[in-house]
């Protein structure tokens, strides 16, 4: 795991190696085992290197070979080491000692600019072609590592971060506006749909699942893979698909384990963590290793108000997956004195743009803290699990049966269903009627969902014309996905890149500060691509929804977690708890916030200030579902990046 950095001269004029130098020392804040840099006449690579996997210890980076007069820069870790070695027909006797950024350099020599379509794992590279006079990169598909770059036609410089870039004399820093309307206008958690922008007007990024090609002058950034449901597979039992499913799971979690250091996990109480937890458990026994586990709980003495089918507390699940897949060392956090409000500063250092997951950004930040002290090298996540490993709404799969008229099938699925969660099968029945066919009677959830507010300013939206750029991407005029269909939301969030960004580039930057390797099994492309070959029935069967997880822990989850249907665990409900110690100051700054003129040009500020009215007395944990106190939070949070950037 690396940082990397570089400049290309397009005009033939001789590299600066001060400014080189200066990108370098910028990098410098994060923890490295090891500084490289190497340089030609026109171009400059750097890496500031973490050895996590045993090949990357000493690994040389940047790394120049002299046979194919190529030299390559790497921020990666490969999973298909050994389907690449055949491929390559590398030496089986070399094959320990090559490193993964030698793998993509004979990748590139080999496939050239369709050399990123036969890599799985997370990396961003950039490659120096001496032959072809060409500088060529890429990050993985779904942005696990973050690349920025800087592009004027005379010089063209990037880096994993973006401050490094401003440093630059030949960069203006100036506020991308078309970045900022975006982020304001979309209510959801996505925070822009333009995935190659950023909130500096000059620093573009290289989108996930995209090549960069700089040659002749010209920069083109091409999407390399695509995302698609294609053939549907077809195997003969539930039991071929169950034991298909653990086989590609199984491969990309001890993929995921390959480290010389620690491995942690974080550890929810529930089926995506559980099942990662319970693999990399009996992958790590083999190697005599212990998984540690790191997992957040509210402090005691935080009152839970949330209904009874969810759970802010999910140590009694956490401890039954612990107990029942054993070689675990378990830590249960609850980061006493921590709160989203006092984290803010720090968070938007690391993150150098705004963010929306204020509710666990105190928790998040904390527990890659505690996982460093603990000596880890990776800490594992489910983050893309609901859409991949565990995928399968039963309510909407039974609607789409209904609709198609299934009756036999849809009954006996009811039947199991409400035997499961103890629900009324004619209340089901009724509910189901009104969402397949809405012309009798208003859909029974939509009128339930509560609409988040637009906080753009009106005028600000209308300049920037924003709401036609969301359109383009499938999102109406209050900033949310317009299909209601959970089938084509799932389609469209793995074709559309932008969906990645904002949750691979919390985990790519707290990874390079902290030194450790946020990874994730549930999104491995090879895992991905086989959950979207597999027939829908595959994911909601006999009253259980979520169902090819469900069957395929069997023996590897205690049933408690692996049948559990009526609990799901809520994490951040304690959010506004934890701030009472700073609350008067928090109140403080926001009627400052909407007070500051230069502030209302971008925000809808009439709606902040009748949110603010609402913000009265101390805080009761439960307004920490108080859409005025959410909306507050998000301003606040781009109102102190603003106030920075000036």
């Amino acid at each position: 795991m690396s940082a990397i950095a570089g400049i290309y001269h397009l005009n033939d004029e001789p590299i600066n190696l001060e400014h080189g130098n200066r990108i370098m020392k910028e990098l410098e804040k994060y923890p490295a085992d090891d500084i490289q840099t190497w340089h030609s006449d026109k171009v400059f690579l750097g890496c500031h290197a973490q050895w996590i996997t045993p090949e990357s210890i000493n690994e040389k980076l940047p790394y120049y070979d002299h046979e194919r007069k190529l030299a390559i820069t790497a921020d990666a870790i490969i999973d298909n080491r050994d389907e690449l070695f055949e491929r390559l027909q590398v030496d089986k006797r070399k094959r320990k000692e090559i490193t993964d950024s030698e793998l993509i350099l004979l990748s590139y020599h080999k496939w050239g600019e369709d050399s990123p379509k036969y890599l799985v794992g997370d990396f961003a590279f950039m490659i120096w072609d001496e032959r072809k006079q060409k500088l060529f990169g890429a990050r993985d598909f779904s942005g696990s590592r973050t690349l920025y770059f800087y592009n004027n036609y005379e010089s063209f410089s990037f880096c994993s971060t973006i401050q490094p870039l401003l440093t630059l004399p030949i960069v203006e820093k100036k506020l991308n506006e078309q970045w900022l309307a975006q982020y304001l206008a979309i209510v959801g958690m996505v925070d822009v749909v333009d995935a190659s922008s950023t909130p500096y007007k000059n620093i573009e990024q290289v989108p996930p699942s995209y090549s960069i090609t700089v040659v002749n002058r010209k920069v083109t950034l091409k999407q390399y893979c695509i995302l698609t449901p294609g053939k549907k597979l077809r195997l003969k039992s539930n039991e071929d698909y169950i034991e298909a499913f653990r086989d590609i799971f199984k491969q990309a979690v001890s993929s995921r384990v390959r480290t010389y250091l620690k491995v942690g996990a974080q550890l929810s109480g529930g089926l995506d963590s559980g099942s990662i937890v319970s693999f990399a458990s009996n992958s790590l026994k083999l190697k005599a290793k212990k998984l540690h586990t790191f997992s957040y709980i509210p402090p005691q003495d935080f009152e839970d108000f949330t209904p009874p089918y969810l759970m802010a507390d999910e140590t009694p699940f956490i401890k039954e997956t612990v107990q029942h897949v054993g070689n675990i060392k378990d830590y249960y956090l609850t980061f006493e004195g921590s709160d989203s409000f006092s984290e803010i500063d720090g968070f938007l250092e690391v993150m150098e743009m705004p963010y929306k997951f204020f509710e666990n950004s105190f928790w998040l930040k904390g527990m890659f803290e505690i996982a460093q002290e603990e000596g880890m090298g990776i800490l594992l996540n489910g983050g893309r699990g609901n859409l991949s490993i565990s995928w399968g709404s039963a309510f909407d799969y039974y609607v789409t049966l209904l609709r198609k008229v299934k009756l036999f099938y849809l009954i006996k699925e009811l039947n199991s269903y409400s035997k499961n969660v103890g629900a009324s099968r004619l209340r089901l029945v009724s509910a189901l009627a009104k969402e397949a066919f809405p012309f009798i009677g208003v859909s029974s959830r939509l009128d339930s969902v509560y609409t988040f507010p637009t906080i753009i300013n009106s005028e600000f939206a209308k300049e920037t014309r924003v709401f036609d750029k969301l359109k383009e991407h499938g999102m109406d005029e209050t900033g949310w996905f317009s299909s209601s269909n959970i089938y084509e939301q799932r389609k469209k969030h793995f074709e559309d890149v932008f969906h990645w960004n904002a949750s691979n580039t919390i985990a790519a930057k707290l990874s390079l500060k902290y030194s450790l390797w946020k990874r994730d099994p549930s999104n491995d492309l090879r895992v991905i691509r086989f959950c979207l070959s597999l027939p829908e029935g595959q994911y909601v069967q006999n009253g259980l929804d979520r169902a090819l997880i469900r069957n395929a822990m069997e023996k590897y989850l205690p049933d408690k977690v692996r049948l559990n249907q009526n609990i799901n665990g809520v994490q951040g409900a304690d959010w506004v708890h934890r701030m009472a110690p700073v609350w008067k100051s928090f109140k403080s700054e926001l009627h400052q916030m909407v007070n500051d003129n230069h502030f209302k040009e971008f925000f809808n500020n009439e709606l902040l200030k009748n949110a603010l009215s609402k913000v009265n007395g101390d805080p009761m944990p439960k307004s920490a579902i108080d859409p005025n106190f959410k909306i507050l939070m998000r301003s606040l949070i781009v109102y102190r990046f603003l106030k920075n950037f000036a």
